[in-house]
């Protein structure tokens, strides 16, 4: 079989970082994109003296919206092929839709959104003809329930998961998986630029992102097309289900205040 060619967006921290990991010790190649270049080189740097792959830097900001574009043509322009796309660049906001700054909520649209499905669009395709890869989209348990005060991240995560399980369904047969890893609190950088560390939400507990980044990488290897790490975020996500919605927009409202 040959050598796997991956690509995961905001690869410079978080859950990112530790998929890179993961795949880098698995013997795949990497290509990282994210902001920061200087943290991508020096993961790409670390990447290949431990573990003798082929690593790729892609300095991107996903916000802009011909970003995706620039990276599959660089990729077309070198002869890449992409064997798996991890969708996991995203940010979160918090406060009411109606005070926090309109350019960021478009821009949490551009990347968690519109970004994601952009990149897949390309590179997807290429994967299907093969008959082999996949994609890995990174949710959250957000994506389950309205999230007042996160109004517009919510509905971003409600979409990826939506896409992502609607994918898994058209993609059947072909030999290409598609995987949609939804977390719950993770202990990352997405806290602080959120501004979440003081909420319920995050003062009940957080899981490491090795930990979660495990348990997406050993779900997408399995084939399964939902991952939600931790039985207590998957139990949150099974109530919301069974639970009336007035309740839930409030418990969700409390947990964020």
């Amino acid at each position: 079989m040959a050598k796997e060619t991956v690509l995961i967006t905001g690869a410079s921290s978080g859950i990112g970082l530790e998929l890179a990991r993961l795949f880098a010790a698995d013997g795949s190649d990497l290509i990282l994109v994210a902001r920061r270049e200087a943290s991508l080189q020096a993961l790409a740097d670390e990447m290949a003296a431990s573990h003798g792959i082929a690593v790729m830097v892609m300095a991107e900001d996903l916000s802009d919206p011909s970003a995706p574009g620039r990276i599959a043509d660089t990729l077309a322009a070198d002869g890449v092929e992409v064997d798996v796309l991890v969708n996991n660049a995203g940010f979160g906001l918090r406060g009411p839709a109606a005070d926090l700054d309109l350019q960021r909520q478009l821009d949490m649209l551009q990347v968690n959104v519109t970004a994601l499905t952009h990149l897949t669009r390309l590179l997807l395709p290429p994967m299907v003809a093969r008959r082999r890869g996949g994609v890995l989209n990174v949710a959250s348990t957000a994506a389950f329930q309205p999230g007042p005060y996160m109004a517009v991240y919510y509905a971003t995560k409600a979409y990826v998961l939506s896409f992502s399980e609607a994918l898994t369904e058209e993609l059947g047969g072909t030999g290409v998986t598609v995987s949609c890893l939804a977390p719950g609190p993770t202990a990352t950088e997405f806290a602080d630029t959120a501004d979440m560390r003081d909420t319920l939400l995050f003062r009940s507990g957080t899981q490491g992102a090795d930990v979660v980044a495990r348990a997406g990488y050993d779900g997408f290897r399995r084939g399964k097309a939902m991952v939600i790490p931790g039985l207590k975020n998957r139990l949150i996500a099974l109530s919301v289900r069974f639970s009336p919605r007035p309740l839930v927009r409030k418990i969700v409202k409390a947990l964020q205040a």
